[in-house]
């Protein structure tokens, strides 16, 4: 009777272990040493974790400070900007153009405003802070001691009464002839909005100091500190007391505070500034909350084996493995350059259905953007290399062409020459026929060059304004002369009128240089030389062509072409 009762519980014992909860309880045999060796793991790693979060501390503070060093450089270009545009012009015209160039992508700066020398308010992007007195205030004096950048420690503003910091740089510094000063007002609130991040945290303190102790800018949670001096805040005063004593930029200390509490202590110098960003850590309150978050995560890692290990005996392999193998092979195949690359719908799980939709919208889109920023650089990169007008290179097409047939003939020791070439009285051409009729001759130039190029296999381009290049590789100075009068000759034959000219028509004057490059000579030699043969070409008259070669040194009349 024994033996029928115990193979009917062992009957019943099978059908309640199955396939599933074998397997299953297989996996949590296998998966309950790993847990515990991750539990060892944690624990190891508590005393890590507390020097690890003050690292991290030191390396949020440097990155916060880097970033208020950022806003400070930014107000200081503007500074700068503003001061040249007051350098170079009266107050009239140079408060029209501060107002009209003032960049609305600075918000931390309230206002700008150009002072007199004894402190007079002259011009403001803020009306009503026009004929304000700023002769009393310190930065403004130390900006005019000092003929630098000058950031205030924390102020209330005059006519508002608002905190605020100021900063203050000389038109001096630029124009020595000028004694105004270049004032902006910062609006706080955005140093704050910056420090957002530091803030939230338990046991961490983040506040920005000026010179004196006064709280500049703080994280929300710290936001009623703002305009208080740390003297009068408890426990603080401490931290300020270590932090403004050191004199190095950065660093970072251990103490014990008044309230018994060991703290950490990071701080950094803002640079161009006197104001310190100081991010103070209790240890212990650290360690709490590391303590809780390791709690956590044991009941977290419990339960997401649990589900992990259920959700694979329920075919984790059909519906999350594969579809996630097949959108993976996709993006690779996508990575890899093959546009074409889609995810097919129907072959996913319903759930996976909207992220291959988004998969597949987001290829379509990278497709078709890479496709438009390639037109787009080509445009671009011809766009930046020819002359508009004359529809030759520019100059900067000009000076790659000849770097590139520069080092071809020092590879090849062959000749190069250049040709320079100006059109005579152009200025007097615009004065009398208008610059109009002034493009039009020029662009007439631009094709008679251009017809010589391709015959002689030259390259022409604008060099600027009325004066033109052609580039001659392998060709020796012989040749390169007698092209040079073939341009010369070819513009004459325009017969393009000019009543101003002696000539009655508009002529070249034409600077032939040739050379052979190596080592001790470089492109700008030869652009150096061409240039004295131009200028020998105007001295004769005009309307002629001059040969001028490296080893020559005067022409014809003693005049010295080239050093």
């Amino acid at each position: 009777m024994s033996g029928v009762t115990f193979n009917r519980n062992r009957v019943k014992l099978k059908k309640l272990l199955g396939v599933r909860a074998r397997l299953a309880l297989l996996a949590v045999m296998l998966v309950a040493p790993l847990m515990l060796d991750r539990v060892r793991t944690l624990e190891d790693f508590r005393a890590k974790q507390v020097a690890q979060a003050a690292e991290e501390y030191a390396n949020l503070t440097h990155h916060a400070a880097e970033t208020q060093r950022e806003v400070i450089s930014s107000v200081e270009t503007m500074l700068k900007s503003a001061a040249y545009i007051r350098a170079s012009g009266g107050i009239a015209r140079s408060c029209e153009v501060l107002r009209a160039s003032l960049p609305t992508n600075l918000p931390w700066i309230r206002s700008i405003m150009f002072v007199s020398k004894d402190g007079l308010v002259q011009c403001s992007n803020l009306n009503f802070q026009v004929g304000l007195k700023l002769g009393d205030r310190d930065y403004f004096k130390k900006a005019q001691e000092s003929g630098g950048f000058v950031f205030s420690d924390y102020l209330f503003g005059k006519t508002n009464g608002r905190p605020m910091m100021m900063a203050a740089y000389p038109v001096s510094a630029i124009n020595p002839d000028q004694d105004a000063v270049v004032v902006a007002g910062m609006n706080i609130d955005w140093l704050s909005q910056i420090m957002a991040n530091l803030g939230g945290r338990p046991g961490m303190s983040a506040l920005l100091v000026d010179s004196t102790g006064v709280v500049i800018a703080a994280p929300a949670d710290h936001a009623s500190l703002v305009g208080r001096s740390l003297d009068t805040v408890p426990l603080m005063s401490a931290i300020a007391e270590k932090a403004l004593s050191y004199d190095e930029p950065a660093g970072s200390v251990s103490f014990t505070a008044s309230d018994g509490a060991q703290r950490t202590l990071s701080f950094a110098r803002i640079a161009g500034t006197e104001s310190r960003l100081i991010v103070s850590m209790d240890e212990a309150k650290v360690t709490a909350a590391i303590n809780r978050e390791i709690r956590t995560a044991y009941l977290q890692l419990g339960f997401v084996c649990l589900f992990v290990l259920l959700g694979a005996l329920v075919g984790a392999e059909k519906l999350i493995i594969h579809p996630i193998e097949l959108m993976t092979g996709m993006a690779r195949r996508f990575g890899e350059g093959d546009a074409s690359a889609r995810v097919a719908k129907h072959k996913l799980p319903s759930e996976f259905i909207p992220l291959a939709r988004a998969f597949n919208a987001m290829a379509a889109q990278l497709s078709q953007r890479e496709r438009e920023l390639l037109a787009s650089n080509d445009r671009l990169t011809v766009m930046a290399s020819i002359d508009a007008l004359s529809g030759l290179a520019n100059r900067r097409g000009f000076q790659s062409r000849l770097d590139f047939e520069w080092l071809k003939a020092q590879q090849y020791d062959c000749t190069l020459s250049l040709l320079m070439i100006d059109v005579d009285h152009f200025k007097l051409y615009n004065d009398t026929y208008g610059h109009p009729e002034g493009d039009t001759c020029l662009t007439r130039i631009g094709e008679t060059l251009s017809g010589i190029a391709a015959d002689t296999l030259g390259f022409a381009g604008r060099y600027g304004g009325e004066e033109f290049c052609l580039l001659l590789p392998n060709t020796d100075a012989a040749h390169a002369l007698a092209i040079g009068e073939t341009v010369r000759t070819a513009v004459l034959g325009l017969g393009v009128p000019h009543t101003t000219s002696s000539h009655s028509v508009v002529t070249v004057s034409v600077g032939v240089a040739t050379t052979t490059p190596n080592d001790t000579q470089r492109p700008g030699d030869l652009i150096e030389a061409a240039d004295a043969a131009l200028y020998a070409a105007k001295h004769r008259g005009r309307n002629a062509v001059v040969e001028h070669g490296f080893l020559q040194r005067l022409d014809e009349a003693g005049m010295a072409l080239a050093s």
